[in-house]
């Protein structure tokens, strides 16, 4: 069983993986930081496409970063026994901590229909590149949303707005690095 502490933490890995062009951008800040070209392999591979376009369903910025409501979207899973919220109560009985908890049947359904529709994999694929960018950056939510404060488009979103796209951006930066790399190589 697979388990996932707490509402906030959630909501901001559920970002990059709702927003590629964000997690295209968060992964070229990584490769600024420490060049693997694997990392612009792999940033290429979102941005070269149009899964910024195609795959982003938007988020809107409240106080404490990208959020939606996951009542509605998590009763899908929760109703057939496919995940679990556990609420951890404080010492008033209010709820301090939901916890996510992926069933055994959620797994063998998810790999069933993996095997099934294999271009569901690109979810895993992408669910990957985000859970390694939280272990990067520290996994807790405070983490995550101090690193997402720091795209600027991202912190300028007026509170109650779409957090808008950076596809265009990210792309021209990817452009940038390549050309980088080249005249580094032919040097």
């Amino acid at each position: 069983m697979a388990v996932l502490h707490s509402e906030s933490r959630l909501q901001k890995l559920d970002f990059w993986l709702r927003n590629p062009d964000y997690l295209a951008d968060e992964l070229l800040n990584d490769y600024e930081r420490d060049p693997d070209p694997r990392v612009l392999d792999i940033v290429g591979e979102i941005l070269d496409s149009e899964e910024p376009e195609i795959c982003a369903i938007p988020m809107t910025r409240y106080l404490f970063g990208a959020f939606e409501n996951l009542d509605r979207a998590l009763s899908l899973l929760v109703t057939p026994g496919l995940l679990v919220v556990k609420p951890q109560r404080g010492a008033v009985g209010t709820v301090i901590r939901d916890s996510y908890y992926l069933t055994q049947k959620g797994r063998e359904i998810s790999d069933q229909a993996t095997a099934g529709f294999p271009e569901l994999a690109w979810y895993t694929t992408r669910a990957r590149l985000v859970k390694a960018l939280a272990e990067a950056t520290g996994h807790s939510a405070l983490a995550l949303r101090k690193r997402q404060y720091l795209q600027r488009d991202y912190a300028q979103t007026p509170l109650g707005e779409i957090i808008p796209s950076i596809a265009d951006k990210a792309r021209k930066r990817l452009e940038e690095l390549r050309k980088s790399l080249l005249e580094g190589d032919a040097a």
